[in-house]
Order: C-alpha cells, then sequence, then structure tokens
C-alpha cells in the first residue's frame, strides 16, 4: 500500500496527459497518446534500433561514471588527508564544479572527434567533481577523537584512513555517487543530440527531426524509466551498505 501512495503521482501524471490527449486539448501531433507511444516504442525495440542505442548509451555511461567515481574517491580522500593536495587541487574543483558542463561539447568535439571517447570524457568530467566534494566534505567531517583514538593504538596513516576514515565518509561519499549517476544520464543524452552517431541522445534528435514524434516521446520516456531504476537499484545498494547506520 506504501508502494501504491508512493508512486501514485506517477500514475495521476500520465492519467492526465491521457485525457488532455483524448479530449483534444492538446493536439496530438504535438502530444501523441499513450498507446500510440507505446505502439512505438515496441516496433523501436521489435526492429533492434532502441536496443542498439541503449546499449551504446548505457556502456558510454558507465564507464565514465565508474572512472569518475574511482578517481573522484581518491581525489576527495587526499584532499581531506593532505593539506598540500587540498590548497593544488580545491581551487580548480570550486572553480569548475558551478560551470554547466555541457558548455564543454564544443570543445570536446574538437579533441576527441565524434567517437565514443568524447562521450566517455564528457560524462567523466561531469561525474568527477560531486565525487570529489562528497568525498571530501565527508572526510573533513571525521571527528578528530576517532582520529586520535586510532593513531593511539598504533595504526598507522593509511590504515586510519581505510578504517577510520573510509567508513565515517561513506554515507557522503554514496550520495555524491547517486548525483554523480543522476548527472551521468543527463551527459550521455545531450552529449549524443550533438557529439553523436549513435546512442539514445542521437536517436531522440533524429526521431524529432524525421517528425515521428510517437518514437520520439517512446525514447524520451524509457530513458527515464531507465534513469529511474537505476537511482532505485543504487539506493537499494545504498542502502545495504549502510544498515549499520540505521542500527546505531
Amino acid at each position: 500500500m506504501q508502494l501504491v501512495i508512493r508512486y501514485l503521482p506517477v500514475a495521476i501524471f500520465f492519467l492526465v496527459w491521457e485525457i488532455v490527449t483524448v479530449t483534444g486539448l492538446v493536439s496530438r501531433q504535438l502530444l501523441p497518446g499513450l498507446e500510440v507511444i507505446f505502439s512505438a516504442f515496441v516496433g523501436l525495440v521489435a526492429s533492434g534500433e532502441f536496443l542498439f542505442s541503449a546499449y551504446k548509451s548505457l556502456t558510454r555511461a558507465a564507464a565514465g561514471l565508474g572512472a569518475a567515481i574511482v578517481l573522484g574517491i581518491l581525489i576527495g580522500l587526499f584532499m581531506a588527508t593532505n593539506r598540500i593536495f587540498l590548497w593544488l587541487i580545491n581551487p580548480i574543483v570550486r572553480i569548475f564544479y558551478p560551470m554547466p558542463k555541457s558548455a564543454l561539447i564544443p570543445l570536446v568535439m574538437i579533441w576527441f572527434g565524434l567517437g565514443d571517447s568524447s562521450k566517455v570524457f564528457l560524462i567523466f568530467l561531469g561525474c568527477l567533481l560531486p565525487v570529489i566534494i562528497s568525498t571530501y566534505n565527508g572526510a573533513r567531517g571525521v571527528g578528530q577523537v576517532l582520529l586520535w583514538s586510532a593513531s593511539s593504538l598504533g595504526a598507522s596513516r593509511f590504515e586510519i584512513l581505510r578504517e577510520v576514515i573510509l567508513p565515517a565518509a561513506l554515507p557522503d561519499i554514496l550520495a555524491g555517487c547517486r548525483t554523480a549517476l543522476a548527472f551521468s544520464f543527463i551527459l550521455m543524452v545531450s552529449s549524443e543530440f550533438v557529439i553523436a552517431k549513435d546512442g539514445l541522445g542521437f536517436l531522440i534528435g533524429t526521431l524529432g527531426d524525421g517528425g515521428n514524434y510517437p518514437a520520439m516521446f517512446a525514447v524520451i520516456l524509457a530513458v527515464a524509466g531507465i534513469g529511474f531504476a537505476a537511482d532505485r537499484l543504487y539506493a537499494a545498494f545504498a542502502a545495504s551498505r549502510l544498515h549499520w547506520k540505521e542500527q546505531s
């Protein structure tokens, strides 16, 4: 019952969508009905066009996001534990964090061309900064008493980092990775609008330019569904990693 209530607004949204199209308040050319959209989606899947595009896009997003998480956690931990490294890296992170990463699309296109590397790099760059900042904030928030206690018991700097700082910073790290996951979908689609010859973003743009709006809406809703499912799966994973926090 709780699950039904939680997702009731989604059902209401689609109900209003169908009412608007059936009553003619909005032209079906601008907003196709859900039945037509579903039929177009089935056709895209049956032809293999959607599956191929999804494979290309999701592999790019996974590569960029995975690299950003690994490197972002390492950089964030070094910033929190090394003052010289913090002094060198922090200004760069603070300058680039608020900048829209889509503004780099023309530059990335010049550097890497239209291949996979351009999209992967853009996703990597956009996902890297939230992971760095969340890791740094989490690591800096570890109480000094814990650090002093571990040191007094003879723990080395690496053991303190692994056994004290990293577990204590884990909630912030996981939150930053969740933000990066959302950014990966945004940058995946936006980059493929401009610098791609395949992928979901490219497919959306191609269908829209060709006037096939039901299929275009089908891909857009499918991307939203995949992103939602990825977020739910990640939230479940994060909750399983933080079960100790709820019990304490």
